[in-house]
């Protein structure tokens, strides 16, 4: 068993969520960030890539002062589960998503160094399963099983690729902001091998939003599951 799994990212036209350096870009204009902020106190818990959390250190908690309220009115803690996917545990012990404000979960391998998942557990959950790699099966079913029914994804795109190939997906979010970023190493959407078939998705709406336009997609083995 696992929860329903959606990919929310901001990509530039060209289909870059960063530039070469890896730099921290601003894609999503307020319209958009306020649509995240909605998706973000809908979702049971928000997972990223230990990747994200080196580069972008964010906090991944809900910004909206009502819509935390809401969550609270509605029996449940204002923030989401954050969980973080940490083969390796590199996660600094200071990184923001570790700093209470919400329950959190780090999913390490069994290659993870012992002495520095042990000072982990002292201030937050710690999952482990894999030998080299974390599970994401393993993962998607602890989750389950911990009561997490709809899970957003926020990247990176080594992420969205490995939770991708495990076929792991239900939908995918894409805000196309209004600029192009170019570069042949700038990070994309999806990053890693190219699969060995596409994969194929049904477009369930887009709209305008700000300058940008925003694409929702279903992934059609998904879809044909449901029929």
């Amino acid at each position: 068993m696992k929860p329903f799994v959606f990919i929310n990212v901001a990509s530039s036209v060209d289909g870059k969520i960063s530039n070469d350096k890896r730099v921290q870009l601003r894609i999503s204009c307020d319209e958009d960030l306020r649509r995240v902020d909605e998706l973000r106190a809908k979702s049971d818990a928000i997972m990223v890539g230990i990747g994200t959390v080196l580069s972008d250190n964010p906090s991944l908690t809900v910004k909206s002062h009502e819509l935390r309220i809401a969550r609270l009115r509605a029996g449940k803690d204002p923030n989401p589960i954050r969980i973080v996917v940490d083969s390796r545990c590199r996660i600094p012990l200071n990184a923001k998503v570790l700093d209470g404000s919400a329950r959190t979960i780090v999913a390490v391998s069994k290659s993870a160094g012992a002495e520095k998942v042990e000072k982990l557990k002292k201030i937050c959950e710690v999952f482990v399963s894999g030998e080299r790699k974390v599970n994401l099966k393993a993962l998607m079913n602890h989750l389950y099983c911990i009561g997490i029914r709809t899970l957003m994804v926020e990247g990176g795109a080594t992420l969205n690729w490995a939770l991708l190939k495990e076929g792991l997906v239900d939908e995918i979010y894409v805000y196309y902001g209004n600029l192009i970023i170019g570069g042949a190493n700038a990070p994309t959407v999806v990053d890693g091998e190219s699969f060995k078939e596409p994969i194929r998705l049904k477009l369930v709406g887009f709209e305008r939003v700000g300058d940008g336009i925003l694409a929702r997609w279903r992934l059609m083995q998904n879809e044909e599951i449901k029929r």
